[in-house]
């Protein structure tokens, strides 16, 4: 049971890696309504385009093929509902970017500069290398702007998302029995503290959704 629980709260941060990734690179764009891109659902002033959808859906996918190999059938993929995890992953990191813009955090130029030469996409030799840097956006079809402007982003939704774990309790209950110094026992709070952070921020994005207006077009999915 315990490697049970440990299992799944690493599957979760790994899954939320690789959707954040996604995020990132192709990100959302603020409204525009003389735009002829095929819009997936808007959050507020973000529009999340079938682009960006198809492209998170395709890593959970991988994902999901990988971690399960020859029993990833039809079947299961239906009952995983990929679809419908892509597009509430997509319309969750919108919600805490518009949470963390509404809450006034920010991100300073240091931050983001630490971000970026501590990205080990960026390295060489275990340092930042600038021509790697270049070369990495080149091939992704970003300006240092346009992917500078998506890492804060990414950084304002980390800190909201921190701010928001940070009232997630770890339930001691019912451990009475293991000693305090068992290493089990951390290991156990490790993976409830885990659980409890995940469900933290879930609630948190459907209670903010409530004041946004969010439109999904599941005719697109």
């Amino acid at each position: 049971m315990l490697k049970q629980m440990r299992y799944h709260a690493k599957y979760f941060y790994v899954l939320f890696f690789i959707v954040i990734l996604s995020f990132i690179f192709w990100g959302v764009g603020t409204v525009d309504k003389s735009s002829n891109a095929e819009i997936v659902a808007e959050v507020g002033k973000y529009r999340i385009s079938s682009r960006d959808y198809a492209r998170v859906y395709e890593n959970m996918l991988k994902f999901y093929r990988d971690l399960y190999k020859e029993k990833f059938d039809d079947e299961m993929q239906k009952k995983l509902n990929i679809k419908e995890k892509a597009i509430d992953t997509l319309v969750g990191q919108t919600v805490l970017l518009v949470a963390a813009q509404d809450t006034g955090i920010t991100v300073s130029d240091t931050e983001l500069k630490e971000a970026i030469i501590n990205e080990p996409a960026f390295m060489r030799d275990g340092v930042f290398d600038s021509a790697v840097y270049q070369n990495v956006l080149r091939y992704s079809q970003l300006t240092p702007g346009m992917y500078e402007a998506k890492k804060r982003e990414e950084l304002l939704v980390s800190k909201m998302t921190r701010l928001i774990q940070t009232a997630a309790l770890t339930p001691d209950a019912g451990l009475g029995a293991i000693s305090a110094d068992d290493p089990t026992r951390k290991m156990i709070l490790d993976a409830m503290a885990n659980d409890a952070k995940e469900k933290t921020v879930q609630a948190y994005v459907e209670g903010y959704k409530k004041k946004l207006k969010v439109k999904i077009n599941t005719q697109l999915l």
